[in-house]
């Protein structure tokens, strides 16, 4: 005499009565993973790279500040000292290719300069990452000033992450603003 379970010959619409006790299981184990893979995030908005925010005072040149060329000072306001990316990039846009052009034509004009060019990232993301993201927004900075001409041992690179914010609000503006290259000039300049 056979006392375990009853089992029916497996057809297309037979099955063994244990294993449709979990069918409901199954069926809900299913729809959830097919609901979990479905309720991927969308992805962050890319700004456009915003330059600094504005400050609501005029630019030096205008106030007749005196600048001395071939300064530090005159490097900021004449070529700029910042280009800008989009979230988690590094290429360099239009807008930055401009910056940079002005920033090698002012070194072509003052040689004896030399610059170190700062990658820098928002707060988002791990410590590591954010280095790494700033060294290779540096290092294209670098890159399109020395196909521009400026020698590259004029040019020291390092990157900050998200170490260095020049903006510390946790909102899209101040982010994009923290996500730059920033081009300083460390020896060979006028007083």
């Amino acid at each position: 005499m056979n006392c375990g379970p009853r089992l029916v010959p497996a057809g297309p619409l037979m099955r063994d009565h244990r294993t449709m006790k979990f069918a409901p299981f199954a069926a809900a184990a299913s729809l959830s993973l097919l609901l979990a893979a479905c309720a991927t995030p969308a992805p962050e908005p890319e700004p456009a790279p915003a330059g600094p925010a504005p400050s609501g005072t005029q630019a030096p040149a205008d106030r007749g500040e005196q600048i001395t060329p071939g300064s530090a000072r005159d490097f900021e306001v004449n070529a700029g000292d910042r280009v800008f990316y989009g979230f988690d990039r590094y290429d360099v846009d239009n807008q930055a290719r401009e910056t940079l052009r002005r920033q090698a034509q002012w070194l072509q004009r003052y040689p004896e300069t030399r610059i170190q060019v700062a990658g820098n990232a928002d707060e988002r993301g791990t410590r590591e990452y954010n280095l790494a993201l700033g060294s290779r927004r540096a290092n294209s900075a670098r890159d399109f000033l020395v196909s521009q001409g400026v020698d590259a041992s004029r040019i020291s690179v390092v990157s900050y992450g998200k170490e260095r914010p020049s903006c510390t609000q946790s909102t899209e503006q101040c982010w994009a603003q923290n996500r730059n290259a920033t081009t300083t000039v460390t020896s060979g300049a006028a007083s």
